[in-house]
């Protein structure tokens, strides 16, 4: 297999192992075409069968599909084989943030800049459902910039593992930066007690070690359920006040990220990272209209030709390999349609129009539709295009070009959808599968690449 030759699939060099766990090796990697330093995790899937773990596996490749920010370690890619699974990492090369915290405390300038960088990390998180449930200077690691970058989400939680009661109840995290809550087993919010540990995390940073810290733990967890800590004599009066308000064992009570981001100690030197620019940058409404001449169609008589293997393997569910970590079908983004393709274009702007949508129309058959206010990364932009697989058969595919995947998923859903009804024939992945319809492709040494993971 490729990899045997320090290779992933032909794409990555493998170089030195980083670190190991239970479950999982971690090497440093190189993306042959561009040269670019990733880190690559490897993972047993036997080992993990045998544990029972798959679940906490699929959930964490869920949840960094989610949490694109420039402070959380980026998925860049999701690969497996018939025994491993292989998560393609952003490299952060500055190591743990535990290591600067061991040598001792932090300037009060310099740990407010990493608080800063977690809570709007957190912030980020939590806007999409996610509470990480191990936040501690262990997970967060430097780049070569000197900013934070939280990783390990690998005991983070969605709404959809809330009970009925609408709170956790698995005990997890380290004991030392764990909510009092959590410690109780009477049900938590997730977000509350990430905002406990961010609390813990900044009293480290500040002191050079923990507020609750005792040889026996439940001596330890005593003075966690009491919120029962003291101040070294350094700590300035405006950190004091803003700990005290976070280390506070009623969660109900205990300050809420808007809050934080609002006390003037958090504020001093504070600038909200763009986290919008992840994606390509999209054209300004100049660029937009430019892009659309008089008659954008008049040189184009016909749609670019859609391969029929590539429309088989796109709109067939047995090749969805994405069925094998992600327990919720992606939002539609294709469908094949019996009208002519000029009748589909008319209708997609009708509809992008009706949307507050600007529509610019690029070569042939393809359109760019641009969101009309800013979302969480900046303004919606979709690719609509048309391609014809027969005389009388089209396949219409939406791709988001940049904006927010959930903004992008809800247009898809809720607006694309209904608003084309009367033109579609049928959407991908509506009509259920009927297996792997190529057969032999279970061999190790094909591999199977889970597409579109990020």
């Amino acid at each position: 297999m490729e990899e045997e030759k320090n290779t992933v699939f032909g794409k990555y060099e493998m170089g030195r192992l980083l670190g190991k766990g239970t479950f999982a090796k971690v090497y440093h990697g190189k993306q042959i075409a561009t040269g670019e330093s990733v880190a690559i995790k490897i993972v047993s899937k036997e080992q993990v069968r045998k544990e029972g773990m798959m679940d906490q596996i699929k959930r964490e490749i869920s949840v960094m599909r989610l949490v694109r920010h420039p402070n959380v370690v980026e998925l860049k890619e999701v690969m497996a084989t018939k025994t491993k699974i292989f998560f393609v990492m952003e490299y952060v090369r500055g190591g743990e943030l535990f290591a600067k915290v061991a040598r001792g405390k932090l300037k009060e300038d310099v740990a407010r800049k990493y608080f800063q960088q977690l809570i709007s990390a957190v912030d980020f998180c939590h806007s999409r459902g996610v509470s990480h449930r191990d936040l501690k200077p262990e997970n967060l690691l430097l780049d070569e910039n000197e900013d934070l970058k939280i990783s390990d989400f690998g005991l983070s939680a969605l709404p959809e593992h809330h009970r009925q009661d609408g709170l956790f109840h698995t005990q997890c995290g380290t004991p030392a930066y764990v909510a009092p809550e959590v410690l109780r087993k009477k049900g938590y919010d997730g977000s509350k007690a990430d905002i406990w540990s961010c609390g813990v995390i900044l009293y480290a940073l500040l002191a050079g070690f923990l507020p609750f810290q005792n040889e026996n733990i439940m001596s330890m967890y005593s003075k966690v359920l009491k919120a029962e800590f003291q101040y070294p004599p350094w700590f300035s009066a405006e950190s004091r006040r803003l700990i005290s308000k976070i280390l506070v064992a009623d969660p109900e009570r205990r300050a809420t990220i808007p809050a934080i981001m609002r006390v003037p100690w958090f504020l001093k030197g504070f600038s909200r990272p763009f986290a919008f620019q992840l994606e390509e940058p999209v054209s300004d409404d100049k660029e937009l209209q430019k892009s659309e001449p008089a008659n954008p169609r008049s040189k184009t008589s016909s749609p670019k030709f859609f391969n029929a293997f590539e429309f088989i393997s796109s709109m067939s569910s047995g090749f969805d390999l994405s069925g094998l970590f992600e327990s919720k079908r992606r939002a539609g983004s294709m469908f094949t349609s019996k009208c002519s393709a000029t009748a589909i274009v008319s209708k997609i702007e009708t509809v992008a129009r009706g949307l507050s949508f600007k529509v610019g129309n690029e070569k042939g058959f393809k359109m760019r539709l641009q969101g009309p206010s800013e979302g969480r990364k900046g303004r919606l932009t979709v690719t609509a295009e048309v391609f014809e697989v027969a005389p009388e058969v089209a396949v219409v595919e939406f791709s988001k070009s940049s904006g927010d995947t959930l903004e992008y998923a809800k247009f898809c859903e809720e607006e694309v959808r209904p608003a084309l009804k009367d033109i579609v024939w049928t959407w991908q992945g509506d009509s259920p599968g009927k297996g792997n319809m190529g057969g032999g492709y279970g061999e190790e040494s094909q591999g199977q690449v889970i597409r579109n993971v990020v």
